[in-house]
């Protein structure tokens, strides 16, 4: 999952419902607001994709900035910021539960870590769980060194698009004082130590002649990441 920030300026005065306030009364504290803290805010989660506000006859872009003129009207000093949650297409999920993952609501990264380890072993072929830094193999973990892993989820994150050996260097061994910081040439080497404990799923590491590798999605694969963006959709 990804971010895309808006930048709306104040929009049209638009028509909203009547928000006259009640008459004043005795602020209650909020909930779960330790003592000597103050609130200074609030999220407000809004689940909704883009086929959804179309047929309702508006646009993300839409609420958003209506959402913000209201929250302006109502208390002309408010401040407001606004981000869009992104998700791969056909991930599936709650549209609410994708934002609140992808802005990284607390409560919602504390039930997708104590979710059942049999979960991660619903299905056969690979699963690259890049929130947990792992590969399993037929329900088994792979015994992936921490390089061979970022290798792999260099190229994940980069899904159908060819990465040239060159990037892969200065991407991953981007410490000037680090060693063993290979070539062009050794980098082939490192492919193709995690293809060898990729086994017979070796092929979803392809190779481009004579330009580098690249990530395709397959029907054997699954991508689990529920914090970690995609650096290439903006």
């Amino acid at each position: 999952m990804s971010l895309a920030h808006i930048h709306a300026t104040r929009p049209a005065p638009f028509n909203r419902p009547d928000l006259t306030l009640a008459p004043p009364l005795a602020a209650p504290r909020i909930r779960a607001v330790p003592t000597g803290t103050e609130a200074r805010g609030f999220v407000l989660y809004v689940g909704i994709d883009e086929a959804k506000a179309a047929a309702a006859g508006t646009s993300l872009n839409r609420i958003v900035e209506a959402l913000k003129a209201l929250a302006i009207d109502i208390a002309p000093s408010a401040e407001t910021y606004a981000a869009v949650a992104l998700a791969p297409e056909g991930a599936g999920g709650r549209d609410v539960d994708v934002v609140r993952l992808a802005l990284q609501d607390p409560a919602a990264l504390a039930a997708h870590r104590a979710e059942p380890e049999e979960l991660d072993r619903a299905r056969s072929g690979v699963v690259v769980d890049i929130s947990r830094k792992r590969v399993i193999l037929d329900n088994e973990t792979a015994a992936l060194t921490y390089k061979e892993f970022e290798l792999l989820q260099y190229l994940v994150l980069r899904e159908g698009r060819t990465i040239d050996r060159a990037e892969i260097i200065s991407s991953l061994w981007n410490s000037a004082d680090e060693e063993d910081t290979p070539n062009e040439r050794t980098i082939d080497v490192h492919v193709r130590r995690l293809r060898s404990k990729l086994g017979r799923y070796e092929d979803i590491v392809r190779t481009v002649r004579g330009v580098g590798y690249r990530f395709d999605r397959h029907a054997d694969v699954a991508i689990r990441q529920s914090t970690t963006p995609s650096p290439d959709l903006f």
